[in-house]
């Protein structure tokens, strides 16, 4: 995959957004837990950044996932973790679905406003007993009538106290669990829907986390994205894209973070010789922005050949997976070289030590990751 002028232009119309409306407000936004949804999506909405590969009937560009994928990279100059990651939910990661298989009246009431930055949208798929393990979630849709009964509850929802509406996967039917679940477009001002609490974590403190509650919320069997009971495969494709687009956003992080430290070891001295200019220091630094461009070069792979029709699930996950874990090497190695200033509040390194931490988790954790790798690779025990 090679950039064009095209995507190299769209990347720098997004910096002025990002220098000019996001990072001066960032460390506000960080210290006060969320950041305002709204108005930076309607900012980034006007311009067109959150329908990328979007259709252009509904506000989209139109282009291939490849400019998703440029967005997401750009999206990593914002000196936070959170404000990215709120914005990924938006553009990939609850509403693929919908604008591949919804009806026009449902991408009319929910894809539409949510490309053109008017409605706030989050994803709900993990409870709290079920993450990583997909099938095994207990909220369920009972239809009645033209309308469905919704019971349960969502945990780990990015936006969630912000959010319009919600992309809802839910048990639709008693069949077996790949086959009964069906994805939902439910608005989040209807009765029943309670945002039992916003949830502090150890990073991506911008980004607000919810747990939601269903109390016999109704909604009309319309509100389904494509067909019953296809909600599980529907997530599965979803999935792809959502870790692609992580993959993407912290491949620049990363290098970010490198350059910084890069700076800082050239002027920090010790024993008379600036901090880099130690053999240990340096060849690490070279060490880990040789995995960093490995890893950008499986990513750009792995995109174009989705972009083909390819299934890219096995490459996605291998990403997915080497993105958590060299993140968590670059944000170890590259704080310890800060010293003590590493272990403050004030440095971005700080942050995204704290940050990165998530992509192990979220998303599909590591060792999810390792199984589906061993599944393409048939290594797994015969049942």
């Amino acid at each position: 995959l090679i950039y064009t002028r095209d995507h190299f232009a769209l990347q720098e119309s997004l910096r002025k957004i990002v220098d000019q409306e996001i990072n001066p407000h960032v460390d506000q936004w960080e210290a006060e837990g969320t950041f305002p949804a709204h108005k930076v999506f309607k900012i980034l909405g006007n311009a067109g950044f959150l329908g990328v590969n979007k259709p252009v009937e509904y506000g989209g560009l139109g282009l291939d996932f490849s400019y998703s994928i440029a967005v997401s990279e750009e999206l990593g100059n914002i000196r936070c973790g959170g404000v990215p990651m709120a914005i990924g939910v938006q553009t990939d990661m609850a509403t693929p679905a919908l604008a591949r298989f919804g009806s026009a009246e449902l991408k009319e009431e929910f894809l539409l406003p949510s490309i053109a930055g008017d409605k706030v949208a989050c994803l709900g798929v993990s409870e709290v007993g079920a993450g990583s393990d997909v099938s095994s979630i207990l909220t369920k849709a009972v239809k009645k009538g033209d309308e469905y009964v919704i019971n349960g509850g969502k945990m780990w929802t990015t936006n969630g106290t912000q959010a319009d509406w919600i992309c809802l996967l839910a048990n639709t039917s008693d069949g077996p669990p790949h086959r009964n679940k069906s994805l939902i477009c439910l608005p989040m001002n209807l009765p029943g829907v309670h945002i039992a609490r916003k949830i502090e974590k150890l990073g991506m403190w911008s980004s607000d986390t919810a747990e939601v509650f269903f109390d016999d919320v109704r909604v009309p069997c319309k509100n389904i994205v494509g067909q019953e009971g296809m909600g599980f495969t529907y997530q599965m494709l979803q999935f792809q894209e959502e870790r692609l687009w992580a993959v993407g956003n912290i491949v620049t992080m990363m290098d970010n973070i490198i350059q910084e430290t890069i700076q800082y070891t050239r002027q920090r001295k010790i024993f008379k010789l600036p901090v880099l200019y130690h053999q240990s220091v340096n060849f690490r630094l070279a060490e880990l922005q040789t995995e960093v461009e490995l890893l950008r070069s499986l990513l750009h792979r792995a995109t174009a050949l989705y972009i083909k029709g390819n299934d890219v699930t096995k490459l996605a996950s291998m990403a997915k997976l080497k993105a958590g874990r060299l993140a968590r090497e670059v944000g170890d190695s590259c704080l310890q070289y800060w010293g003590g200033m590493g272990f403050t509040s004030d440095v971005l390194v700080s942050r995204f030590y704290r940050d990165s931490r998530l992509l192990s988790i979220g998303g599909g954790a590591d060792e999810v990751m390792l199984a589906i790798i061993c599944k393409y690779m048939d290594t797994l025990p015969k049942k």
